[in-house]
């Protein structure tokens, strides 16, 4: 079925009241951006993509300039791009879950050999490069994690991502490494892991940190010149070009990119010790700390409760709508709760609906 069935701009907005669902900051407003595109030329662009545009999403990292920068059409194409790209049915991916649909459904498409390696509540969701290597193959072309992790808003210590790095290299595949949330980060800036390595990936866009989902810009980035020739081809089959409009946008977006972020970053952190006021108090459900995105994944304690009752009552009643742990391959007693998106007085009455619904249920 279409994996994005469940999500709120299929469901329609007019039906939640709360949206803890969104894994993203809100939506910018057009006329909240000064742009001026009266002079741009509508005509087939880059096919790298503008190149302005590339020199400013790589000019803050070593090792990386605008030839290691390719333009997508959201973070999902680049992940579509590098999943066709590198596997095959003959070849094997190793997967973190939990996990997104898109980083899965796709090398299930293609039919290649799938192993997850499950992070676990009990371990802090901590990425094991033990357990990664375990499942190493011959056939084994892949490596694929998210940074910081959706759904739990975990860092990955920059010596894991060496050290991941260094098993690519040595087994001759690569570590693709999902960045969206990159810019999200609660503590201390870390490195881009294309950056660090030419055997790592880096995907991204300027839908979940900047609000622009609807321009469809991302990027993908990589050091390794042959494989970077591949994935431009790709690009050339399925889409051949950026729409020069939303590339236009996103460029003048960041140039003054940080006067925009300023504003955002405040609201994130504002609503982020909301949601961990609530989890303090809330006796009936536990958590892994976040430190990235505007994400977590937390879990209702007791498993013997009518979940599908739960999750019917928080939508109908209150109006309020998570993301069900099914979405990430994991049980129904985990929640992705976005704290980006909302206001923070519709965080607060998004979360107290949980609790509410939790009495119900105990009912």
């Amino acid at each position: 079925m279409p994996i994005e069935i469940e999500s709120p701009e299929q469901l329609g907005y007019s039906t939640i009241k709360y949206n803890l669902t969104e894994s993203s900051i809100s939506d910018t407003l057009f006329s909240d951006i000064q742009l001026n595109i009266n002079d741009l030329k509508l005509c087939y662009g880059d096919h790298l993509g503008k190149p302005e545009l590339r020199k400013l999403i790589a000019e803050d990292f070593p090792n990386l300039s605008e030839e290691n920068v390719l333009i997508t059409a959201g973070a999902a194409s680049a992940l579509f791009i590098v999943a066709t790209s590198l596997l095959d049915k003959k070849d094997h991916l190793i997967v973190i879950r939990p996990n997104y649909a898109s980083n899965i459904e796709t090398p299930r498409a293609i039919g290649c050999e799938i192993d997850c390696v499950d992070l676990k509540f009990e371990n802090n969701f901590s990425i094991s490069v033990d357990d990664i290597r375990s499942k190493i193959k011959a056939n084994t072309n892949l490596i694929s994690i998210t940074h910081p992790h959706n759904p739990t808003g975990i860092i990955i210590p920059q010596d894991t991502m060496m050290d991941l790095a260094a098993l690519c290299e040595k087994n001759n595949c690569f570590l693709l490494v999902d960045e969206t949330y990159r810019e999200l980060n609660l503590e201390n800036n870390y490195p881009l892991g294309a950056s660090l390595h030419n055997r790592i990936i880096s995907v991204s866009s300027v839908s979940k940190a900047f609000g622009l989902p609807g321009i469809r810009i991302g990027w993908l980035i990589s050091q390794n010149a042959s494989l970077f020739e591949k994935f431009l081809a790709a690009k050339e089959q399925i889409f051949l070009c950026n729409s020069v409009i939303d590339e236009e946008v996103a460029f003048q977006y960041f140039m003054k990119k940080d006067v925009y972020f300023k504003q955002i970053k405040e609201h994130i952190l504002k609503n982020y010790q909301t949601v961990m006021d609530w989890i303090s108090a809330e006796k009936r459900m536990e958590m892994i700390k976040p430190h990235g995105g505007v994400v977590c994944f937390p879990r209702i304690k007791n498993t013997e409760l009518d979940l599908k009752k739960f999750y019917e009552i928080l939508n109908k009643k209150y109006e309020t709508y998570v993301g069900p742990g099914h979405w990430f391959e994991m049980p129904e007693n985990y929640m992705r709760i976005g704290y980006g998106w909302p206001t923070n007085e519709e965080l607060k009455q998004g979360l107290k609906s949980i609790s509410l619904c939790l009495d119900d249920i105990k009912e």
